[in-house]
């Protein structure tokens, strides 16, 4: 006889409904227990290799004008008493014609959690495009709250691999630590560069986009034949 997880029931379920729900209950505790074990891994990673140089980014010096730059050096990038720093870079190089839909699904999202993932860590966004090119993109999608960097002036994308030696852009999440006062690499999302497998995409970081997450509670799921777009 299957144990029964919890007395929950729904109006007008049917017993096959409610045994069929009970083993994905248990696959999705299965599931929950493994996303822990694998945090765990992440956390006990030895530190990485130390940054080659501090890099020099571009921001806005004033987010009501779109011209406005300033310099801002990685060192820059902690503030007082948040040794860590979520950097992610997202597919917008000078040669492209649109930001990525995808990467800007994904920052669509991320500019609402902005102001609390801040509470524990820092975080910024960057692209390979000019600063200005960077700032229209965000007045056109609303984001207020993201911090925004250009790389156009340094090699930090091809030196942390959102670049490939052709110039084309790649959508990579990097964790760095601040340690003694010297800043060291801590984690990527490499499953990006890891063996495809049939139906997974990259889904390296689908933890910090919901949209699929959303799909994947739903019959249908995530579907085969369609991606965000930047309008609708």
């Amino acid at each position: 006889m299957a144990t029964t997880l919890h007395t929950i029931r729904f109006p007008n379920e049917s017993a096959a409904y409610r045994a069929a729900h009970d083993e994905l209950l248990d696959a999705e505790m299965a599931l929950r227990r493994q996303t822990e074990e694998v945090a765990a891994l992440r956390r006990q990673l030895p530190l990485g290799g130390a940054i080659r140089e501090d890099y020099r980014f571009a921001e806005s010096a004033d987010p009501s004008d779109v011209a406005s730059s300033r310099p801002v050096r990685m060192s820059e990038l902690f503030a007082p008493g948040k040794e860590t720093l979520v950097l992610y870079s997202f597919m917008y190089g000078p040669e492209m014609k649109h930001a990525c839909p995808l990467c800007t699904s994904i920052l669509d999202s991320l500019d609402g959690e902005a102001p609390h993932i801040t509470q524990r860590v820092n975080l910024a966004v960057v692209a390979k495009s000019p600063l200005r090119r960077i700032r229209e993109l965000a007045i056109s999608r609303g984001w207020r709250k993201l911090w925004l960097l250009s790389s156009a002036g340094n090699s930090y994308n091809a030196d942390y691999h959102a670049e490939n030696a052709k110039g084309n852009q790649l959508p990579v999440l990097n964790v760095f630590v601040r340690r003694d006062g010297d800043i060291h690499h801590a984690y990527a999302t490499e499953l990006l560069y890891a063996p495809s497998e049939a139906g997974q995409e990259g889904r390296h970081v689908d933890p910090i986009w919901p949209l699929w997450n959303v799909f994947d509670y739903t019959p249908d799921g995530r579907g085969t034949d369609w991606h965000p777009k930047l309008a609708y």
